[in-house]
């Protein structure tokens, strides 16, 4: 009886893994479809603020697809090659639960970079200010998920 709940579970948890791989796919290619005929159709004076905030919800939908799987692939190539490299501990990639909970802020940074631009100049000071978020967002999802 064990058994069978345990190979349940597996079942269960790759389905999960998997329909959260399928939901940020279509959700991206959704999100660039939408983001693709939202640009070639409205103009910023004829959108309003409605159709601004859907370009940049649609930008960081689309981002977080991307940076998703990035995230998701280099460190699965990172830790195939470091199999060969390194002899005591190989370093282990990242799940790709984890890849998304580091996307989430990862991929922030395009829209408040453009969000910036759009309501004045981008300088050093803001870039640093962004970067700041992202490594308190990300030591913040590294002590949540550990």
């Amino acid at each position: 009886m064990s058994l069978r709940l345990v190979s349940t579970l597996k079942l269960k948890w790759y389905s999960n893994v998997a329909m959260l791989k399928i939901i940020i796919s279509i959700m991206s290619v959704i999100s660039l479809c939408f983001l693709i005929v939202l640009l070639n159709v409205t103009t910023p004076a004829t959108a309003g603020p409605f159709g601004i905030l859907s370009v940049f919800v649609f930008a960081y939908l689309l981002s977080l697809g991307v940076v998703t799987f990035f995230i998701y692939l280099f460190s699965r190539v990172v830790s195939k090659t470091s199999v060969g490299l390194i002899s005591k501990t190989p370093i282990v990639s990242l799940t790709f639960r984890n890849s998304y909970y580091y996307s989430t802020i990862i991929a922030a940074v395009p829209v408040l970079l453009i969000g910036l631009q759009s309501v004045g100049t981008v300088g050093v000071y803001e870039v640093i200010l962004v970067l700041f978020f992202v490594v308190i967002g990300c030591l913040y999802i590294s002590k949540r998920v550990s």
